[in-house]
């Protein structure tokens, strides 16, 4: 089984490799993001039920799974699920992930389950290479929506709704993306403390107060008729942020009645706002690129813009050098 497993690996690499070398010259460098965020929204047929949705919703998310791990937490409940923000050609990305800080058997007797989070591509060959992916590593749950930019916010909402359909009983639940190396050792022991009870209502992060950009030439545009308030509520960075498994839910299910933004982290904040839960600041999280040293990534428990390279090298150093004291 084992060699099986080898072998579809290895082809799974060779043939990312070559579809991305193929669409490298065949296929134009820009990305689709339709014409206007979540604009032209398909209904299609719900294939789960919340209760207690009182009113019409505003914002129905009516997106089927194209590839989905409905099982994950069956055998074992989670202690912490993390949730992947990535796109299709990052499989070096993901492979990184999987073979340092997001291997689900890092922690004996900790179960953690790690799942990277997709829309669908314009490309139909992104979308194979994904779907192989996914049939040799089962940590990938696609939906039908445009993977893009734009879409991040219902990226993040599939990972809320499959955490309140398929693992409600986890623990705690981790967002993040596939740039960020996280310091396990510091979260899980440190800052989430397995011995403890489980707290609810529960959202930490590094916690921005800030309000709309109007420059249109920003990354971060907000037009004033998507949100006409000069500040935001408190949210954190989308770049990594932890909240008890139980906040899944309750975001999902106010989103429904929340006006979508294509900033997901401010679109959290929104949401929680409603719910009337605050977020903690928590000075571990760093969204910015911080230089290695083994001291210094001790303190922390994510760091931004780390390449797949990178994430190799500081998991391998941080792992052999357990022993040393700073």
């Amino acid at each position: 089984m084992a060699s099986k497993v080898s072998c579809l690996y290895i082809l799974t690499v060779v043939c990312w490799a070559s579809a991305l070398w193929y669409l490298s010259i065949t296929r134009p460098t820009s990305s689709y993001t339709g014409s206007k965020p979540f604009s032209h929204l398909t209904v299609a047929r719900k294939n789960f039920t919340f209760g207690n949705i009182r009113t019409r919703p505003i914002n129905p998310h009516s997106f089927e799974f194209l590839i989905n791990e409905p099982n994950k937490c069956e055998k074992n409940i989670p202690f912490l699920v993390i949730l992947i923000s990535t796109t299709h050609k990052e499989f070096d990305a993901r492979q990184a992930i999987r073979e340092t800080w997001g291997d689900e058997n890092n922690f004996k007797g900790i179960k953690i389950a790690t799942l990277f989070l997709l829309g669908k591509n314009a490309d139909p060959v992104l979308n194979q290479m994904v779907e192989q992916e996914s049939q040799i590593f089962h940590d990938i749950i696609v939906e039908d929506f445009i993977d893009s930019y734009h879409n991040l916010t219902l990226k993040t909402l599939m990972g809320m709704r499959w955490v309140a359909t398929f693992c409600s009983k986890a623990k705690y639940v981790m967002k993040t993306d596939s740039d960020i190396f996280v310091n396990m050792d510091n979260l899980i022991y440190k800052l989430l403390k397995p011995s403890t009870k489980p707290r609810r209502r529960y959202f930490t992060g590094y916690v921005i107060n800030g309000g709309p950009i109007r420059d249109v030439r920003s990354k971060w545009y907000m037009p004033r008729d998507l949100y006409p308030d000069s500040n935001y509520p408190p949210f954190c960075s989308g770049t990594g942020y932890i909240f008890s498994a139980d906040v899944a839910e309750l975001i999902y299910k106010t989103s429904l009645h929340t006006r979508l933004l294509h900033l997901e982290d401010v679109y959290v904040g929104l949401c929680l706002r409603k719910l009337g839960i605050h977020p903690f600041q928590n000075s571990g999280f760093n969204h910015w690129k911080m230089a290695y040293s083994l001291c210094r990534y001790r303190r922390v428990i994510t760091v931004h813009q780390i390449s797949p390279e990178e994430m190799h090298r500081i998991w391998n150093d941080m792992s052999s050098k357990k022993h040393l004291r700073c």
